[in-house]
């Protein structure tokens, strides 16, 4: 058995999920919190590395939350996974997820392409299953069709604890497929598809997928978003080592040090305050003139070691081939570059692009990508809706792309049974 050391710090969420996949794994370990002893604090320190999760496994480091590499290092196959899970009582409960999965979700059929349904609803989401719960509720024909169903943001969330009415921790999964077999049970078909294009013009609307075209009185374009796909250049090669992306892991490694916070968005303006009161000087690189949503500098007021600097975009990460990080090539407005001298920067460049690539010219959208719509969430088009990840709206939560998709599909029902008005549904 090998000799397991994690380091961890209070309130870190990836140290939790490590230690709870070791115990799952099989493997005992031995925990050493930087936060509650500071002679581990200063181990890491003395290695070079500025963050945790960090985990020892004999003689190799494996700096962040990498379950894969842990995986390769240990020899953890499969095989020893079930056996595992089934010690513990866990295999019928993943065997039963995947069943629901695959209950809920069929795959395409060539008779769908001979049919006119009332709704088709892009995504499968918060957004989508809810628009398709009232959908289908109001007696509306209503096909789902998603490419990714266990793939969105809110399926792949760990724990969620704030949705009205669910009094027990889920994970979003969890959340999402109740949503989905509620629409299911009131008559509404998931499929799993990957949709190209639409076609808008008339009254019967296309949806274009690979394997055939779709036709629909009214169409909900409920996708999620893109996450940040391009790391900076040293991104990966500093990463744990003054590369961080979490304030409450890893602020107390930078006390008294120079370091930058990078981001536009109001995540970006609450971890330069946290660090702020750890670090000697904050330097709150902005990559555009402005901020972005609801985030507001005034968050930082009193807080005089953060000098914010906006146009700021940092190109490169620079740092010594022994994996210490020194500073930061950054191209201010105009095109000029700048080397700042940091110890560590924390990353909250959010990046996450509506996936609305293939609505192309159909539909009017702004300039990020987020589809234009009205009050009652219609596009541009009638009979055409958008919601959850596909509009932008001030903040990203499951309750409020829920919300969306009922509007959507209250919309949709005036759409096509003709009413002057949207007729709520009272039970």
């Amino acid at each position: 058995m090998p000799k397991i050391v994690v380091y961890t710090s209070t309130g870190c969420n990836y140290c939790a999920k490590i230690k709870k996949e070791l115990t799952e794994w099989g493997f005992t370990y031995e925990e050493r919190n930087v936060i509650e002893n500071k002679a581990y604090f200063n181990d890491l320190h003395e290695k070079g590395i500025f963050s945790t999760p960090v985990t020892f496994i004999d003689e190799q480091s494996v700096i962040g939350y990498r379950p894969n590499k842990m995986k390769q290092i240990l020899g953890v196959t499969e095989e020893m996974l079930q056996t595992a899970q089934v010690a513990g009582g866990d295999k019928a409960g993943i065997e039963a997820e995947q069943a629901a999965q695959e209950a809920i979700f069929t795959d395409l059929d060539p008779a769908m392409y001979d049919q006119t349904y009332d709704l088709v609803c892009i995504g499968s989401g918060p957004a989508g299953a809810s628009a398709a719960v009232y959908a289908a509720r109001g007696k509306l024909k209503v096909l789902v069709v998603d490419k990714g169903p266990a793939s969105g943001a809110l399926a792949i969330t760990h724990k969620i604890a704030n949705y009205p009415g669910v009094q027990e921790e889920l994970t979003g999964l969890e959340l999402v497929d109740r949503i989905r077999r509620q629409a299911k049970e009131y008559g509404a078909t998931f499929v799993r598809g990957n949709v190209q294009s639409l076609n808008v013009d008339g009254e019967t609307k296309e949806v274009v997928l690979p394997e055939g075209t779709i036709k629909t009185k009214s169409i909900f374009v409920a996708v999620g978003a893109r996450g940040r796909t391009k790391k900076l250049k040293g991104e990966d090669e500093f990463a744990g080592r003054g590369v961080s992306y979490c304030t409450t892991c890893d602020a107390a490694f930078f006390e008294g040090r120079t370091v930058a916070v990078v981001g536009d968005n109001e995540e970006a303006v609450s971890e330069a305050s946290t660090i702020a009161q750890f670090a000697q000087k904050v330097l709150f690189l902005i990559p555009g003139k402005k901020l972005s949503g609801q985030a507001n500098l005034d968050d930082l007021d009193g807080q005089n070691n953060i000098e914010v600097l906006f146009s700021h975009r940092v190109k490169e990460i620079l740092g010594e081939e022994d994996g210490k990080l020194e500073g930061l090539l950054v191209e201010k407005e105009g095109g000029e570059t700048e080397r700042f001298e940091v110890h560590g920067v924390f990353l909250y460049v959010a990046g996450n692009k509506p996936a609305t690539d293939f609505v192309g010219d159909t539909l009017k959208r702004d300039e990020e990508g987020y589809i234009e719509v009205d009050f009652n969430l219609q596009t541009s088009v009638e009979g055409v809706f958008a919601g959850g990840d596909a509009r932008k709206t001030p903040l990203k939560q499951a309750v409020i792309a829920a919300a969306d998709g009922a509007v959507a599909a209250l919309g949709a029902d005036k759409h096509v049974n003709k009413r002057k008005r949207l007729i709520p549904q009272y039970s």
